[in-house]
């Protein structure tokens, strides 16, 4: 099957609406002009709203990898401690970029379990100058409890980095409220921009602990960031990919065109809808949820039938014309995840569902076709 035919339902990267394509095609400007300011300009305007933020909004070119790595490296230096939450692979990558930066004392969960908040207090109760948390463990498909941690953040006086790669634009995500230091996200997943760009917000707090810093990165300097953002005429301080401006500012015009409120809503039941699914397929969700953590509103993740590796079911929902993912690393074989992040509709979620009924039917799984679907269908017509 031709690749422009494959529909997209991993969790990022995900569709481009066409107007976002063409947007990209748009002639090159200069970097240093008044139309980039402009459009640098609008794009934080519109990151402000999702991220509810009055804190610094920068776009950096590069992955959300790299916007982790900005953050952890302009505050944290050699002698200092940071507390890293890991139940997922992306808990851990933050738990490595710490660890070339300075000391890290881990909080360690089989991947999908849900975090001890007063394990995470004993924590940080020895002292630490940050915590990191991933809020949407993309690599499990939980929903992790930020606003609790910014809590404990605040209580001990550690600053509190987050990942929102996969909640931000999808989810309520309360950057002030919950005392959120530095967040990150990604431009491919909820946001529904090609990849390649880190967009961030950076509290003032964050800023004043960088000023004991001996040493900063150079390129993922936020400083620098911040000096060339105050600039008349906003700019960033080093060359950033045009084209990918581009398309991040009409992907954020589709944003605004929705509302955030009714976006927030269409990834939540969707998700509602992919859970009733699974269960009516007698399938079982991967998270161990307690009483502070939640299923993700954005990717679904569920465990493999008995006897069958999910990298079977990707091969085959691929080869009928949809990509979803497997698990990673230790995950591998295990699990299937399903995104409904972005500029996913009902339909994109219904025309998953049944092939993965068909799927699980051609595989011994289920002995028919029909109640994924149904299930599914009845939380679309309660709730559109």
């Amino acid at each position: 099957m031709e690749i422009e035919d494959t529909l997209l339902m991993m969790p990022g990267p995900v569709p481009v609406a066409p107007r976002v394509l063409r947007a990209m095609s748009r002639p090159m400007i200069n970097h240093r002009g008044a139309e980039f300011a402009a459009m640098y300009d609008d794009c934080r305007d519109v990151l402000a709203d999702i991220f509810q933020t009055s804190n610094d909004i920068f776009v950096v070119s590069g992955s959300g990898t790299a916007g982790m790595e900005a953050a952890i490296g302009c505050t944290i230096g050699p002698q200092d401690t940071v507390v890293a939450l890991e139940n997922g692979k992306f808990g851990e990558r933050f738990k490595d970029i710490a660890a070339r930066y300075g000391q890290v004392d881990p909080v360690l969960c089989e991947w999908g379990n849900s975090f001890d908040l007063a394990e995470v207090e004993k924590k940080l109760e020895n002292g630490a100058r940050a915590i990191t948390l991933v809020h949407n463990e993309t690599s499990a498909g939980i929903l992790n409890p930020a606003k609790e941690i910014g809590r404990l953040a605040k209580k001990h006086d550690a600053l509190f980095i987050m990942d929102g790669v996969t909640s931000l634009g999808g989810d309520d995500v309360k950057i002030d409220d919950w005392g959120v230091d530095i967040a990150v996200t990604g431009s491919q997943k909820c946001v529904a921009a090609p990849p390649g760009l880190a967009m961030m917000s950076v509290s003032k707090r964050a800023f004043e602990a960088m000023d004991d810093m001996d040493r900063m990165p150079y390129y993922l300097d936020l400083k620098a960031y911040k000096k060339s953002a105050d600039k008349p005429g906003t700019q960033t301080p080093y060359t950033p990919a045009i084209p990918l401006f581009f398309g991040l500012q009409e992907a954020l015009h589709i944003v605004r065109e929705e509302g955030m409120n009714a976006r927030m809503e269409r990834h939540r039941t969707e998700g509602v809808a992919v859970r009733a699914a699974v269960k009516a397929l007698g399938l079982e969700m991967f998270p161990q949820l307690n009483e502070k953590s939640q299923y993700s509103n954005t990717v679904s993740a569920m465990k493999a039938p008995e006897g069958l590796s999910s990298d079977d079911i990707k091969k085959d929902m691929k080869a009928r014309g949809i990509m979803i993912a497997g698990g990673q690393n230790r995950l591998s074989g295990k699990i299937f995840r399903i995104g409904h992040m972005g500029n996913a509709m009902p339909k994109d979620i219904m025309l998953t569902i049944q092939q993965l009924e068909i799927v699980l039917k051609n595989r011994g799984v289920i002995p028919n076709i029909g109640a994924g679907v149904e299930a599914a269908n009845e939380v679309f017509d309660a709730r559109l």
